[in-house]
C-alpha cells in the first residue's frame, strides 16, 4: 500500500496546488476558496501519514506542510 498510496497523495497535493494557482489567476473568490479547501484537505492527509509533499508554492497557504 505504502508506495502507491504515498504517490497518490503527493499527486493529489500537486493537483490541488495547480488548481489553487489557476483559481487565484482567475480572480474568482469562490473558486479560490474551493481550491484552498482541497489543498488543505490533501495536505492534512499527507501530514497524517507522514508523507512529504515537497516545497510549497509561496502564498498558497500550506507553509506548515512543506516538509
Amino acid at each position: 500500500m505504502g508506495g502507491e498510496f504515498f504517490a497518490a497523495v503527493r499527486e493529489r497535493v500537486r493537483q490541488a496546488r495547480v488548481a489553487l494557482e489557476t483559481a487565484v489567476g482567475g480572480g474568482d473568490a469562490y473558486e479560490v476558496a474551493l481550491a484552498q479547501d482541497e489543498l488543505d484537505d490533501a495536505l492534512w492527509v499527507a501530514g497524517e501519514h507522514g508523507i512529504e509533499t515537497g516545497p510549497c508554492a509561496e502564498g498558497s497557504g500550506d507553509a506548515d506542510h512543506n516538509s
